[in-house]
């Protein structure tokens, strides 16, 4: 059997391609489908809460976010008190486009899983989770070593 990053990559890669396919359909580049996603589940937002719930830099998620404005996805405006950070939330275009993605995402989903049971299917979520998680923890500890 194959290596656990070779596997996690080959996955990853697979199903990342699929999503970037029906992601480009409708007219969507990198980044800006799990941005709508990300907005539609949790609602006006800022920048920096966005790039960290989307493992994307600051700087990049600007860029993507600007572009998304442009193209009347998204809306951005500063709330009173609060002059340094701009809140982003969705238009109705981005509304329906974040919808058209969810559908995507879970076609996605569905064909990756297709083989599995309900049980291993949570299995492997928990399993994803712990990966995650434990990989969080040791680039956190190298930051905190590399500071000190």
């Amino acid at each position: 059997m194959e290596t656990l990053h070779y596997l996690l990559m080959k996955a990853h890669t697979n199903l990342n391609r699929r999503i970037l396919e029906g992601a480009s359909a409708l007219g969507l580049s990198p980044g800006q489908p799990k941005i709508l996603e990300f907005l539609l589940d949790h609602g006006e937002s800022n920048q920096k809460t966005i790039a960290g719930y989307c493992e994307i830099e600051q700087a990049t998620v600007g860029s993507i976010l600007l572009r998304m404005e442009q193209a009347g996805l998204i809306s951005r405006r500063q709330k009173e008190g609060n002059r340094r950070s701009l809140y982003v939330s969705l238009t109705q275009k981005g509304d329906q486009a974040a919808k058209k993605m969810q559908s995507v995402f879970q076609a996605a989903d569905a064909q990756a899983t297709e083989k599995f049971s309900e049980q291993e299917l949570q299995l492997l979520k928990q399993s994803l989770e712990k990966i995650w998680i434990s990989v969080c923890r040791s680039e956190q500890n190298q930051k905190e070593g590399g500071e000190k």
